[in-house]
């Protein structure tokens, strides 16, 4: 593939401006690095990272420089590889995660490392494997690391709860938290409730009603483990409702959250909060496309937009109330 080759992209070049501020522009398809792969894009899915970073959440660190071409997690067909690159060649389907140093989703090709991009089955669609990356690994690392559930069903049965479980990491959190021996209380809109218990989730809880605003479990549950996919719930509100050593996992930790996980450190205290912090693994996504094929996870895809219409699926992750993941397609 030579580097004049031209394709279509959507970047931003500065900070703000939402959905009104992606420009859809042609450039040359990137070159590969020698443990890269070079990926003709199926399929892309947002997070609610990608707008954040636009919005200047995470300066001075991402974006690295502008123009920047957002998303990072993507699927499709390798059609180069570098020169170290060994497990994959041209014609492979793949599914992948772009570094948000880098970024590059929301282009109709991409350059993933090779350690980061595993092998896509034919019963994995490319909509359902790019919704993994981020949200499904998100999810993994909460429920096997920080809570320290074994997917195997094995280890003593524990009490989950997930906040906005219909969401992209929640709706994967409840599937694979039931892979484990877990009791699953969920928090979501009232419009969502069946569709969360559809996915396995134990007892469902609108987050809008007095008992769900207070996280309580309807069975009297005292939680061992919070994966918390939602903001703007205070230390307050989960104290009471954590058993002994029970720990509140945050995947969007902000200012307070931190301060609180140190609080919670200085003084020894049993319960804790910890930040969680994705460090994407090949094998773990490798584990998830796996689940997907074999039919004990799913993607769930609120929405697709083509490539040209880019801003309509921004504009759907910046709202909020997408429920499964948000797609886009070259």
């Amino acid at each position: 593939m030579a580097g004049k080759a031209i394709m279509n992209a959507v970047l931003y070049d500065r900070y703000g401006g939402g959905p009104a501020a992606l420009k859809h522009v042609d450039l040359p398809v990137p070159t590969t690095n020698k443990d890269e792969v070079l990926v003709k894009l199926e399929a892309t899915s947002l997070n609610p990272v990608d707008w954040k970073m636009q919005k200047g959440v995470l300066r001075p660190l991402f974006p690295r420089k502008f123009p920047y071409i957002p998303a990072t997690d993507v699927a499709g067909e390798i059609v180069g590889v570098g020169s170290d690159v060994k497990n994959f060649k041209a014609g492979d389907k793949v599914v992948a995660i772009l570094s948000h140093t880098t970024g590059g989703g929301l282009a109709e090709f991409a350059v993933a490392k090779e350690s980061l991009t595993v092998s896509r089955p034919p019963e994995v669609s490319a909509a359902e494997g790019a919704g993994l990356p981020v949200a499904g690994l998100t999810a993994h690392q909460a429920l096997t690391q920080s809570a320290g559930i074994k997917l195997d069903g094995s280890g003593k049965q524990a009490n989950i709860l997930i906040t906005a479980a219909s969401g992209g990491v929640g709706h994967y959190a409840v599937q694979l938290a039931k892979l484990g021996n877990t009791h699953v209380t969920a928090t979501c809109g009232a419009r969502n409730i069946e569709f969360v218990k559809s996915l396995g989730a134990d007892e469902v809880v609108d987050y809008k009603t007095p008992d769900g605003a207070a996280l309580k479990s309807p069975s009297g549950r005292k939680y061992d483990a919070v994966i918390h996919c939602a903001t703007g719930i205070p230390w307050s509100i989960f104290e009471p409702n954590l058993s002994a050593n029970g720990k509140v996992i945050d995947i969007t930790p902000g200012p307070s959250a931190l301060l609180t996980f140190a609080l919670k450190k200085l003084t020894f205290s049993k319960k804790q909060l910890v930040p969680l912090l994705l460090i994407p693994k090949g094998d773990n996504l490798d584990y998830l496309v796996k689940l997907v094929k074999e039919g004990k996870l799913k993607t769930v895809i609120d929405s697709k937009h083509p490539l040209s219409k880019a801003e309509d699926a921004w504009a759907k992750s910046i709202d909020g109330h997408a429920t499964g993941k948000i797609v886009v397609e070259p």
